[in-house]
């Protein structure tokens, strides 16, 4: 069974989803996920980005994102949570699930939680258990990258997440992938073979709404 890449941003990949870029035209031939990013922004022209975001939601895109609220990124919050709603309510619209990025704005985007009929993920969780918690209170899948490896906090937050609520990912970081599954299989006490098969059912379950 392969070892899926819930979010990733290298071209050869093939059992994963990958990220396109903002603004990119050119459309891997495998799963990928397609969103306006809130660093990528461009709030003097949102048609033309929503225009794109439409043109390339094609069978292979699984899910609108990467999209959400960044508390770092220099555009203003009023303006990315427009375009984070709007996307939602695409995502509404063509029934798929959502990739969220989410940077110091947690509460914010759990707030967003009830105006999306799809699955939310948040991708690169490594953040305390206070804040796992309130997520999956709010029915949020959390994608873990190479931080479980040797981040010992978020190993002990990943023992209390239900298996249902789990994906796997590399994001940007340059490590294979299997070693993430070995790690995790160990932290929940199952067979990496298990964990697979969980993983292929959650991506039905998002997939299906």
């Amino acid at each position: 069974m392969d070892f899926f890449d819930f979010h990733h941003h290298k071209t050869n990949i093939a059992s994963g989803i990958y990220n396109l870029q903002t603004g990119s035209q050119r459309l891997p031939d495998t799963l990928f996920s397609a969103g306006i990013h809130p660093q990528d922004i461009q709030p003097e022209n949102p048609d033309h980005q929503f225009e794109w975001l439409q043109s390339v939601i094609t069978e292979n895109c699984f899910a609108i994102g990467e999209c959400g609220l960044d508390g770092l990124a220099s555009m203003e919050m009023k303006i990315q949570e427009q375009f984070f709603l709007r996307q939602i309510q695409l995502a509404n619209e063509l029934k798929k699930p959502l990739i969220i990025h989410c940077v110091r704005k947690f509460y914010e985007v759990i707030s967003f939680r009830k105006k999306s009929e799809q699955a939310m993920i948040i991708h690169g969780f490594n953040k305390k258990q206070s804040v796992a918690d309130d997520l999956l209170k709010n029915n949020f899948y959390l994608s873990f990258g190479k931080a479980v490896l040797y981040h010992l906090s978020l190993q002990d937050t990943l023992k209390t997440v239900p298996l249902d609520k789990l994906f796997l990912e590399t994001d940007n970081d340059d490590f294979d992938i299997r070693e993430l599954y070995q790690k995790v299989s160990e932290i929940k006490k199952i067979s990496i073979e298990r964990l697979q098969q969980q993983i292929v059912e959650n991506l039905d379950t998002i997939k299906n709404g």
